[in-house]
């Protein structure tokens, strides 16, 4: 089973959420703060995963695990 991750990486028209593979990018933001807001929201409706934050240089600056966004089974309380 692959790891379910989007990069969250500088791009030619600001800052792109790339999966792992892909051709294109799943989307494009003016900032890197808001590609993370919306790659974190991709991988809370898709069941989870890890979003990896890319330095402009293209380095990993940070990573961060995003729990299920629709968990069937929530805990209680």
């Amino acid at each position: 089973m692959t790891r379910n991750e989007r990069h969250i990486v500088r791009g030619e028209d600001g800052w792109q959420v790339r999966k792992p593979g892909a051709t294109r990018a799943s989307a494009t933001a003016a900032t890197q703060a808001e590609a993370t807001k919306i790659a974190k929201r991709i991988l809370g409706n898709n069941g989870g995963g890890e979003a990896v934050i890319h330095r402009p240089d293209g380095r990993i600056r940070d990573s961060d695990t995003v729990a299920p966004g629709h968990d069937p089974f929530p805990p209680k309380g």
